[in-house]
């Protein structure tokens, strides 16, 4: 099963240097990345892959740029500032390419952060709502770090992770 810890513990995982890709849309981790942002002065250079991104985006304000790099492939509110700034980028790719990008090595992802539905019977979540570009993410990433909700929708289709993927 699951191993449930804090947002601070499960976040430990992720190191200098790290590419981490945030789940995007209403999947958004906002509390890992929140947690991440409380550890921005023992860490640098770690960059952020998402898409569309909602809620606060703490990693993304001016004041951690010497920690975090946002790498926007979907410009979202969240995002906008550090992306017209020295320390965000917009890679301008169509949706149906990204999983290349993560699959082929361009952007190999370290520690994938998703929101998943909890797990049913047989041991599997879903990515939800937001399976686009996650799916791939999740087959590529070294790590996984996920935030169960409860009130994420069970979803079918190719959104199932088995809770012995995610660390």
């Amino acid at each position: 099963m699951l191993n449930y810890v804090s947002p601070q513990e499960a976040v430990s995982v992720i190191k200098s240097g790290d590419r981490v890709f945030s789940h995007g849309s209403a999947c958004t981790p906002n509390i890992l990345l929140d947690a991440i942002a409380q550890r921005a002065a023992e860490l640098r250079n770690v960059e952020f892959v998402s898409i569309t991104q909602q809620g606060n985006m703490e990693v993304a304000k001016e004041e951690y740029k010497e920690s975090f790099h946002i790498n926007s492939l979907f410009t979202s509110t969240p995002v906008r500032k550090a992306v017209n700034s020295d320390h965000g980028d917009y890679v301008p790719v169509f949706l149906s390419e990204i999983p290349i990008l993560f699959r082929d090595g361009y952007l190999p992802i370290d520690v994938a952060l998703i929101t998943v539905s909890p797990p049913d019977h047989h041991g599997y979540c879903t990515l939800g709502t937001s399976v686009d570009v996650a799916r791939s993410a999740v087959d590529t990433a070294k790590i996984i770090v996920a935030v169960v909700n409860p009130k994420m929708p069970r979803t079918h289709g190719d959104g199932n992770v088995h809770v012995s993927k995610i660390s």
